[in-house]
């Protein structure tokens, strides 16, 4: 008998589909790291500095070597990982609201009304734009916030949870990381409770200065250069490689790991100019790779097979990206590419981007504050600025497979290709 009764419930299960059981959607970790040169990471090739946690991941992922952030500035750079937006779009292109034209100090004003009215006004447009935390939360997912944030407190972007209470980019959500794990820990303990999928913003404030790393890590680097601040800066990329360990060695004790989707990319690049510790040319606000470029990483044990892709891959494919792998139907508002989707990321030809004023000219209108815009296809890279906020700047065009450091300026020798490639940013946005 009971025999003859397993075809016939297998056969009543197949005719009514709602009676299955449905798959479980993934946990989402989101890791970006603030403020790291594309080829600081050992599985990048770098010789000095040490990742072996990010190394781990990257062995473990869909791993995109040519990824790239539409723009080389911390706020509107996570600004469109959480929309899957360009920062024209979205409308946070800069740091920061105007300055004044009255002679107010920069001190001064950032502690001012006009200041905090400026950022309520970028706050708005955060609230006007699709953004994942909020969509997940729609969706039944409970989500964590920390580290960098720059658009208010945590529940403006639709997290759940969170650590950061309103103030210019992160505020306690900064003690992530640099302190403890523990809020994070605690925040996967009450979504497992309640039975409840997740997500988690891990964006701390690291590498990014202070560069203070312990001084065991210091001291690992401090006879590979002559220059203490690249010795500083080096160590801070291997504590935040660290605590990258930690957050992955509690997916792995918690059981987590096979039904948890982490992704990794960085918010800009960074380079330490040797003598001063701050940023050097062609690196964070600069529209060069050296600002722009990031590794970026999918791991999905259960789902995606390892693997380093030679594709193009930018930040405002993974909202796309991870809301069609939980479920979820994508905002019309996006358009990047779902990463999983092999055949759509073969066909993709070209990736765009642009580059903005740290403080904005007008919060409104992001042509107003708009320095270059900018376009890869295959291995060729475009790079046209505007000359109302770069009066001086040129045209550049570089061969990226043999010129990585972008140094020799093609521009004057092809200009049929400039003229191409310039029609095809115009096609994206005008600028305008």
């Amino acid at each position: 008998m009971k025999k003859l009764l397993l075809p016939f419930l297998a056969a009543i299960l197949g005719f009514f589909p709602i009676l299955r059981v449905a798959a479980a959607p993934p946990n989402i970790v989101m890791i970006v790291s603030d403020d790291q040169l594309w080829s600081d990471y050992s599985f990048m090739g770098s010789k000095d500095v040490h990742t072996p946690n990010l190394d781990r991941l990257a062995a473990q992922s869909l791993t995109f070597a040519r990824g790239y952030v539409p723009s080389s500035l911390c706020c509107p750079s996570l600004a469109s990982m959480i929309t899957g937006q360009y920062p024209h779009q979205h409308k946070v292109t800069s740091n920061d609201p105007p300055l004044p034209t009255d002679g107010t100090s920069k001190q001064a004003f950032n502690k001012s009304k006009a200041f905090m009215d400026g950022r309520e006004v970028m706050n708005r447009h955060m609230d006007a734009a699709p953004a994942l935390p909020r969509m997940l939360a729609q969706n039944g997912y409970l989500s964590f916030q920390s580290g960098k944030w720059w658009q208010g407190e945590f529940s403006r972007g639709g997290f759940t949870h969170g650590m950061t209470k309103g103030s210019r980019h992160g505020d306690e959500g900064l003690d992530i990381g640099r302190k403890s794990m523990q809020p994070i820990y605690d925040f996967i303990a009450t979504a497992q409770q309640e039975k409840k999928p997740f997500f988690v913003w891990y964006a701390p404030m690291m590498p990014h200065q202070p560069h203070n790393p312990p001084d065991r890590l210091l001291a690992k680097y401090k006879d590979k250069t002559p220059s203490l601040p690249v010795a500083k800066y080096w160590a801070m990329v291997e504590w935040f490689d660290e605590t990258c360990g930690q957050l992955l060695d509690h997916l792995d004790a918690k059981g987590l790991t096979k039904d948890t989707i982490v992704v990794y990319l960085s918010d800009n690049g960074w380079i330490t100019n040797p003598k001063t510790g701050q940023y050097a040319d062609k690196s964070k606000q600069s529209q060069y790779d050296g600002g722009l470029r990031t590794p970026i990483m999918v791991r999905w044990p259960s789902k995606v097979a390892p693997q380093k892709s030679p594709y193009l891959a930018s930040s405002i494919d993974l909202a796309p990206t991870l809301l069609t792998a939980a479920g979820i139907k994508v905002a019309p508002g996006m358009s990047g590419l779902n990463l999983l989707d092999a055949a759509a990321v073969a066909k993709r030809t070209a990736i765009f981007g642009e580059c903005f004023t740290h403080n904005s000219m007008n919060l409104n209108r992001p042509a107003d504050s708009l320095r270059y815009r900018w376009v890869i296809e295959g291995e060729w890279k475009l790079i046209v600025p505007a000359l109302r906020n770069e009066p001086n700047a040129v045209v550049e065009l570089y061969q990226l497979s043999v010129d990585p450091r972008e140094e020799k300026n093609l521009a004057k020798a092809e200009p049929a290709r400039v003229a191409r490639l310039t029609a095809q940013l115009d096609a994206w946005w005008s600028g305008k």
